[in-house]
């Protein structure tokens, strides 16, 4: 009974399956009139049915589909293509694993999801200034912020909702300053009672492509401890110091990786370190017990995207290679095997804003870097409009090729 549903009246499906019916009708008896007649006009008649039929057959199928995807994708018919592409392309696309934190992570997501959805990113829990501090400290939850902007770079659903994930209350006594993405994700991790459960049900929400994953769910602190001896706790107090840093850890010591980000560190066919900042939002997920001991082990394809430019109060002066002896300073020395650094100029007018925030162009100082051991990939990889920042597409093509290039050789 439930087939014959399909004839009810205002299905808006019936008219398309007489159709098409009527359709193969006239293609079966055009392609027998074509076999057992000899008649030249007779032939050339059937010929004509035989078209008839199959522009017939063509245009009852796309009609039904489009009648059926507009039940279940009402605003989203002309996205038909890219969704069947999402769904069968990026699928088998290779599995990708992002580990840091902040702006920079999220623009390297942005670009990275054209290519796969196989992309599971392990976002720092260590922010604990801003709208994540405050959630933080008056909730006691983990701070949604990073995994907020993720979630939203890999999302799938609609713009509004992406956008409504963003919106930042800037009026209110207790509103003012806080995402709605933010509360968002800590009114469900009240109503689910457990962050990683929360992370995944607003997953859901945004249709993400990929996975988002807190690298713990222990309530971490990062702490700097100063080439002067000076310490300094919080990870939004770190930047404040004029004065070099020398090593950062986390308090307590012993907070384990969750069980997930382990998991997709193992499975991975390609690990990226960053972009994003140095010291407190991609040292602090190599911290946590089991995560950098599982990136050293991995044999796949492991790089580190460094920084375009230089952060006041964390990397001060710092060439790329300076930024890769303080990633090995804090873990081990083949915790990646490759580099890729910006090589392209920034603009005069960018150069002299930034050097009022005491910012600067990273030095791609390669030689140096080959010289650790590690092979380096040297290219335009920015986007230099109102602000200086990695160019999501061209460095997402570039990771694909070496991905391509990798699987080919089979080694580094």
């Amino acid at each position: 009974m439930k087939k014959l549903k399909w004839l009810i009246p205002g299905m808006g499906v019936k008219r398309w399956i007489f159709l098409l019916i009527l359709s193969v009708i006239l293609t079966s008896m055009g392609s027998v009139f074509i076999i057992v007649e000899k008649n030249p006009d007779t032939r050339l008649g059937a010929s004509l049915v035989i078209i008839a039929g199959i522009v017939g057959v063509i245009t009852s199928v796309r009609k039904m589909v489009k009648t059926i995807v507009g039940v279940f994708l009402p605003d989203r018919e002309s996205e038909l293509v890219d969704i069947i592409y999402q769904k069968r392309y990026l699928e088998r696309g290779s599995n990708v694993v992002v580990i840091g934190g902040g702006t920079g992570l999220s623009v390297l997501l942005h670009g990275l999801k054209d290519y796969t959805s196989n992309i599971t990113a392990i976002v720092t829990v260590a922010d604990d200034g801003g709208s994540s501090g405050k959630l933080r400290e008056e909730f006691n939850v983990l701070p949604p912020g990073d995994i907020r902007s993720c979630l939203v770079a890999l999302a799938d659903a609609e713009p509004l909702m992406s956008k409504l994930f963003q919106f930042r209350f800037t009026e209110g006594e207790h509103l003012k300053g806080h995402s709605f993405g933010n509360l968002f994700i800590t009114a469900m991790s009240k109503v689910t009672g457990d962050f990683e459960q929360a992370v995944r049900e607003s997953s859901k929400v945004l249709a993400i492509r990929g996975k988002v994953i807190p690298s713990t769910l222990s309530k971490i602190m990062l702490v700097a401890e100063y080439q002067n001896g000076e310490v300094a706790r919080g990870e939004s107090n770190i930047p404040g110091k004029k004065t070099p840093i020398k090593k950062v850890f986390l308090e307590p010591k012993e907070c384990e990786a969750t069980g997930a980000a382990l998991e997709a560190i193992r499975e991975a066919d390609i690990i990226i370190l960053g972009p994003g900042s140095l010291y407190t939002s991609i040292i602090p997920n190599l911290l946590i017990n089991g995560i950098y001991q599982e990136v050293s082990r991995s044999k796949v394809l492991k790089i580190y995207i460094c920084n375009v430019m230089t952060q006041a109060g964390e990397t001060d002066g710092y060439k790329a290679s300076d930024h890769i002896k303080a990633i090995v300073h804090h873990t081990t020395t083949d915790i990646i095997n490759t580099c890729i650094i910006n090589t392209a100029g920034v603009p005069g007018g960018l150069l002299e804003k930034y050097k009022e925030e005491r910012s600067g162009p990273v030095e791609p100082d390669r030689d140096k870097i080959r010289k650790m051991g590690y092979k380096v990939i040297g290219a335009n990889v920015i986007d230099a409009k109102d602000v200086v920042r990695h160019d999501p597409h061209k460095l997402s093509r570039i990771i694909m090729n070496l991905i391509g290039e990798y699987t080919r050789r089979g080694s580094i």
